[in-house]
């Protein structure tokens, strides 16, 4: 598909439910035993493998009205799936749910997917549920297809190697289950939608700096919940609010979660003008989410650095940056995200050879990028490599480009965002 060069985006924008929150919401449900009413659940491919591998373990899904409820089937109470649970391309599913099933002793599951999926490494939830005591079988011993066999868990302290808001909360699940108090002890903060929302359900949750801990609790009662805007999709809507000339957006129901608006801040420190309130960085746990509403503009940009520690708060966001880096007065750095090399593509190399074939000045280094500022790109053809953020980077760079771009893969989208297109065509002035 092709995306040609626009003129300025208005109106008011509301972002497609929150894809990270919409899995927690989903799986804990699952875990609890009271019916949940969810609001506002994601239509999109990743969240809908979440929905088919929670009832194949015995929850009871139903839509009704525009909600979503979700009878679990209780912190054990996971059957024996009927087959190979499939989570598709969600790697977030994938590296999930296993932390509720780690704990329930005879029971077996196996996990796989596409064949992004099968390129994904599950080594990072497989070394903590075994300190454990649960059991891992993984291909080649570290890729899917792989086997849990639950056990009767005892409970760690883990230090991360890197920081991973997945691995994070695999382990806090199978602390529920655990005797004792697990903790989870991160190198920088990640997302903290899982610790949210096991507060929000009744659980002992604390967190003093980076230490997150969790006591084994067999009864979860989450409250009804609405998911609020997923900052990451809207990110890819404002940074073409920021990029083309004349632009004039507001955001509305966007989630403000410190630890989802890293991009948010690095695109200020860049110049880009947002303006809303956004929760404060290092805010104390709560279990709920706050909600903000944004007035975006365009503006002229200046380059920065992004440091490891910013990584995690950013990281579904950093290809934005290389793209701003394109039209930024400077040098752009982004360090210490090697974390994107096992996403659903080799996002380091895939953006940098995306982003230089459409005429961007950027280097790959080993754990990032380099971007030099030359206040245009040309167009040409950019491959999504079956990456949903990806093919929606090749739009965002399409509207700001002089040639236009054409997406390879542009379907891939749907894995996140099937309203992607139509959102930005009612955005565009005619």
């Amino acid at each position: 598909m092709r995306f040609a060069p626009s003129g300025p985006l208005r109106g008011t924008y509301v972002p497609p439910a929150d894809k990270s929150l919409s899995h927690r919401a989903a799986i804990l449900a699952a875990i609890g035993g009271d019916p949940v009413r969810i609001r506002n659940y994601l239509r999109a491919e990743d969240a809908d493998s979440t929905l088919g591998a929670i009832q194949q373990l015995g929850a009871l899904v139903e839509r009704r009205d525009g909600e979503l409820i979700v009878r679990g089937a209780g912190a054990r109470g996971a059957l024996g799936a009927d087959g190979v649970i499939d989570v598709g391309n969600a790697g977030t599913l994938m590296r999930l749910l296993p932390g509720w099933l780690a704990g329930q002793a005879g029971g077996s599951w196996t996990f796989d997917g596409d064949a992004s999926i099968r390129r994904r490494p599950v080594d990072r939830i497989a070394v903590p549920l075994r300190e454990m005591g649960a059991g891992i079988e993984a291909t080649d011993g570290r890729f899917p297809p792989f086997t849990v066999r639950g056990a009767s868990l005892r409970a760690i302290e883990y230090a991360l190697p890197v920081a991973s808001a997945q691995v994070k909360s695999c382990v806090l699940l199978a602390g529920l289950t655990a005797a004792g108090r697990t903790t989870v002890v991160e190198p920088a903060p990640s997302r903290d939608h899982t610790e949210r929302l096991l507060l929000a359900a009744g659980a002992s949750v604390e967190r003093a700096a980076t230490r997150v801990s969790v006591t084994g609790h067999d009864e979860l009662e989450l409250p009804d919940l609405t998911i609020p805007g997923d900052p990451s999709s809207a990110a890819f809507i404002v940074a073409a609010g920021v990029l083309v000339r004349g632009s004039r957006l507001v955001v509305e129901g966007m989630g403000a979660n410190w630890t989802r608006t890293g991009f948010f801040r690095i695109l200020e420190r860049m110049g880009g003008i947002v303006v809303g309130p956004l929760e404060p960085e290092n805010a104390p746990l709560t279990g709920d989410e706050p909600i903000t509403e944004l007035d975006v503009t365009a503006g002229p940009l200046v380059a920065t650095t992004v440091e490891p520690a910013e990584v995690p708060l950013a990281i579904d966001e950093l290809p934005l940056v290389a793209l701003l880096g394109v039209f930024a007065d400077g040098e752009t750095v982004v360090r210490g995200a090697q974390e994107l090399r096992v996403k659903e593509s080799d996002r380091i190399a895939t953006v940098v050879d995306g982003l230089a074939a459409l005429g961007a000045a950027i280097e790959a280094t080993e754990d990032g990028f380099v971007v030099t500022g030359t206040g245009r790109l040309r167009g040409g053809t950019i491959h999504s490599h079956g990456d949903h953020r990806l093919a929606m980077l090749g739009a965002v760079a399409g509207l700001a480009s002089e040639e236009g771009v054409e997406v390879a893969g542009m379907e891939a989208a749907a894995v996140s965002y099937p309203g992607f297109e139509d959102d930005v065509q009612a955005l565009l002035v005619p």
